[in-house]
């Protein structure tokens, strides 16, 4: 045997030993893979839920915001209408009863002034002067 078969044999050789390395490093990759593959897995199948309940929690709270918005709607039209409606009873108050009851008054005042009057006719002497005992010009 000769130098360049030796040397043959040694490049032979390495070039298997770097085969079955490259395969064991393919197999290892392999194995990695299908475990990330199945932690992906498992991953999915614990958040997927977790995914769906946040989904079902967002879709009722928009829900319940809308229905919300919907009742604050509700509320601001009911105040509105309810001013609009003590504003009409206030004018309906103000013509139906506060105006009769002025007049009312007015009348009244007018017959306490007519009494007055009569009653000013009835404590005036018939003859000349008032019944007052003192003179009405005397200073003093």
């Amino acid at each position: 045997m000769n130098v360049s078969e030796t040397l043959l044999g040694i490049i032979a050789g390495a070039t298997v030993l770097m085969a079955l390395v490259q395969l064991g490093a393919i197999i290892a990759i392999l194995r990695v893979a299908r475990q990330a593959q199945q932690t992906i897995n498992t991953l999915q199948a614990d958040v997927r839920p977790l995914i769906d309940k946040a989904t079902a929690v967002a879709d009722e709270a928009s829900r319940t915001a809308s229905l919300a918005t919907l009742q604050a709607q509700k509320m601001d039209r009911l105040l509105s209408d309810l001013a609009v409606r003590v504003d009409q009873t206030a004018d309906v108050v103000q013509h139906a009863i506060i105006t009769p009851a002025r007049e009312g008054v007015a009348i009244v005042s007018a017959i306490k002034a007519a009494l007055g009057a009569f009653q000013g006719f009835r404590g005036r002497p018939r003859h000349g002067r008032p019944v007052d005992e003192e003179d009405p010009l005397f200073i003093g």
